[in-house]
């Protein structure tokens, strides 16, 4: 076993999910991430927590769905258990096809999704991490090697998370003491209110409110939207390619929109309920450790010099207490590059031009 997978599986347990002696963990392992499955039932063992393990196999999902017949059970009570007994649960990922969920009709994903709301809100409610072990399928989406790609996860992943947690917290700082957030650059024009959140700064840990490895941007949940935004960042969204998506906004709602590949995806998320057409998260990333786009969202949206915007639902942590934010059975990143001719402005002022922050060196010449 390559010693880097000890290493992913001990930041996973300790600094990120912060396993205690006596822990209920729920771990789902994916098809690929055995070896990372195992590392990670050794850490648990040696901390004194209780695993149940689950087999997290989009193959099996993609065949359920296929198969199934009518309306789905909500929130099957045995399901629900498991999660509401949790303390933290653990998802492993790393599939053998990355496509696998390419031809399950968009209805179905979507009745799937509503019908398991609570169950979603009870995982949420644990201390979640979620992970990628780097597999062949990945490499291959991500056009790479995959000794190459074992790098560039393990770059990402295996970070001083202690010395960048302390440089997100600028930033979180001037998100949490403003009002207004806009972007600019070439077909992007738009502006977000941000008072009265509470932005995190997301150092993949469960004591940042932080939930995935690795990570490395600072999020928050905005709302009264207005503009017009291109997404030009190529991703893959439910098995299926998307480029260069446009979005317009008035009065916090999309209004219209268009992709040059894969428009009926985008279609699908706006109209899968109400909070579809509204901003859950605008994230910011700070990550140098990642460096290139791999098609895989967990990495890509925590990319330096790139802003990601999710349509669906909110996050619980960016809100005051008495407000439950846009909810949504879907939360869809989608990305913006910051590197040229692009500004992020805070409340009027320049925070970011050209992908460098005013505290980095070489902003003056962005």
């Amino acid at each position: 076993m390559d010693p880097r997978v000890r290493e992913h599986a001990s930041v996973l347990v300790d600094w990120s999910a912060r396993i205690e002696p006596g822990d209920d963990v729920v771990v789902s392992v994916g098809e690929g991430a055995h070896q990372l499955g195992v590392a990670v039932a050794e850490a648990i063992g040696e901390r004194g927590a209780n695993p149940v393990v689950t087999y997290g196999s989009d193959e099996i999902r993609a065949s359920y769905l296929d198969a199934h017949d009518g309306e789905f059970a909500e929130d099957p009570d045995h399901e629900l258990a498991l999660y509401r007994n949790a303390d933290s649960v653990l998802f492993l990922g790393g599939g053998r096809n990355t496509s696998e969920m390419a031809d399950v009709p968009s209805e179905t994903r979507k009745d799937y999704r509503r019908s398991r709301t609570g169950i979603r809100e009870a995982r949420m409610d644990t201390d979640w991490v979620s992970t990628q072990h780097p597999t062949r399928s990945l490499a291959q989406q991500a056009e790479m090697p995959y000794r190459a790609y074992r790098d560039f996860v393990y770059d990402a992943v295996l970070r001083d998370w202690k010395s960048l947690a302390a440089e997100m917290d600028r930033l979180k700082e001037i998100l949490d003491a403003g009002d207004e957030v806009r972007l600019v650059k070439a077909e992007t024009d738009l502006t977000m209110a941000i008072d009265g959140r509470t932005a995190v700064n997301s150092a993949a840990s469960v004591a940042y409110d932080s939930h995935n490895l690795p990570s490395g941007e600072v999020f928050t949940a905005p709302f009264a939207t207005e503009g017009t935004v291109l997404f030009d960042v190529p991703m893959t969204i439910d098995g299926k390619r998307v480029r260069d998506v446009r979005l317009t906004f008035e009065d916090g709602e999309v209004v219209d929109w268009s992709a040059e590949q894969g428009e009926a995806v985008v279609t699908d998320t706006i109209e899968t309920d109400e909070g579809g057409r509204r901003l859950g998260e605008l994230g910011i990333g700070m990550n140098r450790g990642i460096d290139r786009v791999t098609d895989n969202i967990l990495f890509d949206e925590k990319m330096a010099e790139t802003v990601h915007l999710a349509l669906g639902r909110a996050y619980d942590a960016n809100l005051p207490e008495s407000e439950s934010g846009n909810e949504s059975a879907v939360h869809v990143d989608m990305l913006t590059d910051m590197s040229e001719d692009a500004e992020l402005l805070v409340d009027g002022e320049v925070v970011q031009r050209n992908g460098r922050f005013r505290w980095e060196d070489g902003f003056a010449d962005a």
